[in-house]
């Protein structure tokens, strides 16, 4: 089987996993609006699915037509960075239960989580994010996707951790 063909099966993995991301964020934020839950930040939210189906497709379309070479190192290094970022991804999405979704969505009343990663980190899952959009299209050499998404993900993030700053500091 070629690189190419096992980093498909990797990127589709990774798709799957959004997936299901997806299914408990929809879950969880019906709850929350439920609970009385105010939205913030709607208009960016459409760019970040954009921009995170693009690292995605970005990095398929890479490799497939540059069809680059990739040392043994980088691929595996690159990887166990993958399995980090997807591990304190759920460790996120584990400790803030019910309340975490994809969206910026605060119910009044609750309150803020300081548990798991978020002891450490004020906005661990988007540690994740970052190492993911440089490990995953680096699994493979991507390099271009890597670094337009990146960058693409600085503007969106300064954006996003703004938002949601504003929107915990009703919980405080």
């Amino acid at each position: 089987m070629s690189s190419e063909v096992l980093f498909t099966v990797l990127v589709l993995a990774v798709g799957l996993e959004r997936v299901a991301e997806l299914v408990v964020s929809q879950r969880n934020a019906a709850l929350s609006l439920a609970r009385g839950g105010v939205e913030c930040g709607r208009g960016h939210y459409p760019v970040m699915v954009v921009l995170h189906t693009g690292l995605l497709v970005g990095a398929l379309v890479e490799v497939w037509m540059r069809r680059p070479d990739t040392a043994a190192v980088l691929a595996w290094s690159m990887l166990i960075l993958v399995a980090a970022s997807q591990a304190l991804r759920w460790w996120c999405i584990a400790t803030l239960g019910r309340q975490w979704n994809t969206r910026v969505i605060v119910v009044p009343g609750a309150a803020r989580v300081t548990d798991g990663p978020y002891r450490w980190i004020p906005h661990p899952n988007y540690v994740a994010v970052v190492v993911e959009g440089i490990a995953l299209p680096l699994v493979h050499s991507a390099w271009i996707t890597a670094v337009v998404f990146t960058a693409l993900n600085g503007f969106l993030l300064a954006t996003r951790i703004r938002t949601e700053d504003a929107a915990l500091a009703q919980l405080a």
